[in-house]
């Protein structure tokens, strides 16, 4: 397992009250506790808009960070009834958003929408955490690397800051399945994703990509060994405290 930092980060996805800030805080109490390994690794949770500047203010500090779960194509302000701005998330002191989840593009989200986020939300000094994934269709097909390269150059540009970006690998035929790919599979599609990358944009370090798609305590241990992949994005098991710490200290045990 490579020393690199890690990212464990929650989706919370339509989830979440006030009040579940109780998962947070226990979360919270396991990282600070967890002396021997909390340097290795860097929690983020994305609950929904309505707890975005609630939570951040209450975890200032205290080594959570909290995310957006996606920012609307358009910034500053706008008559677009329902959305959020880039700039109106870093404005409640977010740092962080997603991108590009296939559920939202599965609502007719687009490359060109998704280019736009992309532009405005750096703009603004926002960490991006940009989803790509192929569908089961896809795979059977062997088009993986051809839908990830696609996704990719139609979004992300050579002028970037390439270290604001985190690409999340979440193929669709995984997301609530139970099903992940084999550690092989992974890893070479991590080695491929990091040359395309450093080739296509100049990028002259390793772009950091995580993994996202049915990840639980069950499944963890099969990525232990893929040096190349730098975190998680983790979705139901995100929403219990116990399931996520529990992932935690399986991969670190």
């Amino acid at each position: 397992m490579a020393n690199s930092t890690k990212y464990f980060i929650g989706n919370w996805k339509m989830f979440g009250i006030p009040s579940s800030f109780k998962i947070i805080e226990r979360i919270q109490s396991y990282f600070s506790a967890d002396k021997r390994n909390n340097s290795k690794y860097k929690i983020i949770i994305a609950p929904p808009f309505n707890l975005l500047q609630d939570f951040s203010k209450r975890l200032k500090k205290r080594g959570i960070l909290i995310s957006a779960q996606n920012c609307f194509h358009k910034d500053n302000f706008g008559a677009y009834t329902g959305n959020i701005s880039p700039f109106m998330i870093k404005k409640m002191g977010i740092n962080y958003t997603i991108i590009g989840h296939s559920e939202n593009r599965a609502l007719g989200e687009n490359e060109k929408n998704l280019e736009e986020k992309v532009y405005n939300a750096l703009k603004n000094k926002l960490n991006i955490i940009f989803c790509i994934g192929e569908n089961m269709r896809e795979k059977k097909n062997n088009k993986t690397m051809i839908v990830l390269k696609s996704q990719i150059s139609k979004v992300l540009k050579k002028k970037y800051n390439f270290k604001k970006i985190l690409i999340a690998y979440e193929p669709i035929w995984s997301i609530g399945s139970g099903k992940v790919p084999s550690d092989k599979e992974l890893k070479k599609i991590l080695i491929f994703l990091k040359k395309f990358v450093k080739r296509k944009f100049r990028v002259r370090y390793n772009p950091k990509i995580i993994y996202g798609g049915s990840v639980d305590k069950k499944n963890i241990n099969n990525f232990k060994s893929i040096n190349e992949l730098d975190g998680f994005l983790i979705g139901g098991a995100s929403k219990s405290s116990k399931n996520f710490i529990d992932i935690l200290r399986e991969f670190y045990k």
